[in-house]
């Protein structure tokens, strides 16, 4: 046992041999403010291994420690625990942070009390401070404060005892609106953050016996007056000694929006596709017919009723190898367009038709969307088109070089895929041909002119066709005028027999 001053009895010694193996500091002072006994517990909580290095006196002590109260703020002289008690000022739990001015790295954080020795007489012969280091536990709680107000995960700290906020952190201000004097000591009940979830009387029942509250969704109410769709939980945690619950959200609203954005989507799709004039269908990935609209009934004959079998859309097309193989690029994700197709209707007719398709999600489920254009009507016109023009074409002599263009041009458009042969392919015979092909002489008028057999120029005309991988005089004419080949004038010659 340390060295103790002689204004302390025998009595108070023995009590001092009881208390020095006690996890509290106790520190002893007489009424001239001499530092008279410490522990050893004291002596390590000061870093300080003899009973001098506390300072001596209460003013020694002042200038060797520095204290502060929690929020950074130094005490004053007359506000340090050694001085309230000599004076007289009963305190306890008074918290304040002890550095050293001669150890730069020594910092402890002490709970302190204070207690006056009296004599028999009812004399004061001394103060006793009773000390214990929290250090490690408040600064676990700061530690805990800084990652509960720095944690972008929205959260509050509600008080069981009285049900009152006493944290909340940045990210329920930012998730909410709220600001953070709106929160604080607000009750419960002014805030409800538990709002109109189904589980909502279990979290009631768990919230007042202090035990965990499971994940739920809810809707918890805004400063503006709406709403905000969360999912919430409850822990129940000690803050400062305090039992708590600390609630925790996720903000679902994102994901309502969403939801909420695809069902407007879904309903705008589900019109469009109604009312769209041309044929569509929606399907599996494997065919099987979901959806078709107006239009597809009237062009097809074919209801939903009628197609609900498993891969009915393979009996409408009369080519089941293509078919198939456009199903199988569809299912690798690769849209298809305007592949020629021939469609058999409910009553056995048979339609040309232009098919168009897209892989889609619709309610998370893979779809494939198609398009069907009807151009039966188009082909029958083009080819009876064309068999006029075959027929114009077997006497151009009564036509006009610009009128034989113009037919060819319809019979080949410019945009048809033509030959990849070049004109250095050609003979000098076989160019000087293709000119007076150009003007609209027939074979018979080309031997005249050439002076040569109606059968060379044949022989030649069959060699062009071939170089050039075409299989009529018109789509020879489309090649050449693609090339500048025009030919020259007809000589009289030819004109008057091609006016005979």
């Amino acid at each position: 046992m340390k060295q103790i001053s002689s204004v302390f009895t025998t009595e108070h010694g023995h009590l001092l041999e009881i208390i020095d193996g006690l996890i509290e500091g106790i520190i002893l002072l007489d009424m001239n403010r001499h530092i008279a006994w410490a522990n050893d517990t004291a002596l390590s909580m000061h870093g300080a291994a003899e009973l001098s290095e506390l300072g001596g006196t209460a003013s020694g002590y002042r200038k060797r420690y520095t204290l502060r109260y929690r929020n950074q703020r130094k005490l004053l002289a007359g506000q340090y625990p050694m001085y309230r008690a000599l004076a007289g000022d009963a305190f306890k739990d008074m918290v304040v942070e002890v550095t050293c001015s001669h150890d730069p790295d020594f910092y402890r954080v002490h709970q302190a009390r204070g207690l006056v020795l009296n004599q028999a007489q009812g004399k004061p012969v001394g103060v006793v401070l009773v000390l214990l280091d929290v250090t490690e536990r408040y600064s676990a709680e700061e530690r805990f404060e800084k990652t509960f107000s720095t944690n972008p995960a929205p959260a509050v700290i509600c008080s069981l005892e009285d049900r009152r906020y006493v944290k909340v952190n940045q990210g329920f201000l930012q998730m909410t609106g709220y600001e953070r004097q709106d929160i604080l000591d607000h009750c419960f009940d002014e805030i409800d953050i538990l709002g109109d979830a189904s589980e909502r009387q279990s979290a009631e029942e768990r919230l007042a016996e202090g035990r965990t509250i499971s994940q739920m969704e809810t809707c918890i109410p805004l400063p503006d007056g709406t709403d905000k769709l969360v999912v919430v939980a409850g822990q129940p945690i000690e803050v400062g000694e305090a039992e708590c619950m600390l609630f925790t959200f996720n903000d679902l609203e994102p994901r309502r929006k969403a939801e909420s954005a695809l069902r407007y989507s879904e309903e705008r799709f589900s019109k469009a596709f109604r009312l769209a004039p041309v044929p569509m269908v929606l399907s599996t990935l494997q065919g099987s017919v979901l959806e078709v609209n107006d239009a597809f009934v009237d062009t097809t004959g074919y209801t939903l009723d009628a197609l609900g079998e498993e891969n009915a859309l393979a009996g409408l097309s009369t080519e089941s190898g293509l078919y198939e193989a456009t199903l199988a690029t569809l299912k690798e994700g690769t849209g298809v367009r305007n592949r020629d197709f021939r469609l058999r209707t409910h009553g056995g007719q048979l339609l040309d038709c232009l098919v168009s398709a897209e892989p889609v999600v619709i309610e998370d489920r893979p779809c494939i969307l198609g398009v069907i254009q009807d151009i039966t009507e188009r082909k029958r016109s083009e080819t009876e088109l064309m068999a006029a023009i075959e027929a114009v074409m077997q006497d151009t002599s009564w036509f006009s070089q610009t009128v034989i263009e113009k037919l060819a041009q319809i019979r080949q458009p410019h945009d048809a895929p033509s030959s990849n042969s070049l004109l250095a392919d050609l003979t000098p015979r076989e160019r000087e041909i293709l000119g007076l092909i150009c003007q609209g002489l027939s074979d018979l008028d080309i031997a005249r002119t050439l002076s040569v057999s109606h059968h060379t120029v044949r022989n030649h005309v069959a060699s062009l066709y071939s170089k050039l991988q075409v299989h009529r005089r018109s789509a020879a004419i489309v090649w050449a005028r693609e090339r500048g080949v025009v030919g020259h004038e007809k000589s009289p010659r030819a004109k008057r027999s091609g006016s005979r």
